[in-house]
């Protein structure tokens, strides 16, 4: 999954991007409403949180905006404004949820993943290839009913993989939606995720690596 988080306070958006990378979850971030539409424009994401009094284009106008450009994402606004007012107009501009600073990180986390079940292309509740079966929901893999220990990251490998059905899915790909804006392009990461991920998997193998730099199951 992954997440553009629009937040005008550094440390606070900081805080809550590094949280949910903890989680697996891709984030990038944007300080203002401008940057939100272009990162917006740029990069299909799954869900986008979105502050309200943000400098720049107003963060109503940045849902406003979204909606109205018929962007797949779902919009969960993350703001102080918490009456049941401000909640009913949020919701009125076309927000999927509200929640209410301050928060409990967990509800967070729950409200996103729920909102990224709902988003247009989400992925089915189980995966299932051979023997090997993930459960996007909680969040749990298994081979030959072996449990596996897999990594937030390693696990959104698999996920991508899985849902990609044999389709070969590039390095840039994997780097693209797993992780975000902030890795580097030339990293060795996905390849290295993907022999953590072997090992894990055991025998016999079931991701091939198909050149120039993709993957399939």
């Amino acid at each position: 999954m992954r997440v553009l988080l629009v937040e005008d306070h550094p440390k606070l958006a900081m805080t809550v991007a590094d949280g949910l990378r903890q989680e697996g979850i891709a984030v990038d971030v944007a300080f203002n409403g401008d940057d939100a539409l272009a990162h917006a424009v740029s990069t299909g994401y799954d869900v986008v949180i979105l502050d309200r009094d943000l400098p720049g284009v107003h963060g109503d106008d940045v849902c406003r905006t979204l909606v109205a450009e018929g962007r797949p994402n779902r919009v969960l606004m993350l703001t102080a404004a918490g009456t049941v007012a401000d909640r009913v107009e949020g919701l009125g501009l076309g927000a999927d949820d509200y929640l209410a600073k301050p928060f409990a990180f967990a509800e967070l986390v729950a409200r996103v993943r729920a909102l990224g079940r709902r988003a247009p292309f989400a992925l089915p509740p189980t995966l299932v290839h051979g023997d090997l079966c993930v459960d996007t929901t909680r969040r749990t893999a298994n081979r030959a009913g072996r449990a596996l220990s897999l990594r937030p990251k390693e696990f959104a490998v698999l996920e991508r993989l899985l849902a990609a059905q044999g389709r070969v899915v590039s390095s840039g790909e994997l780097l693209e939606g797993v992780w975000d804006d902030a890795a580097d392009p030339f990293t060795k990461t996905v390849t290295m995720t993907i022999s953590r991920l072997r090992a894990k998997l055991g025998e016999p193998p079931v991701i091939e690596t198909v050149q120039p730099g993709g993957y399939r199951i």
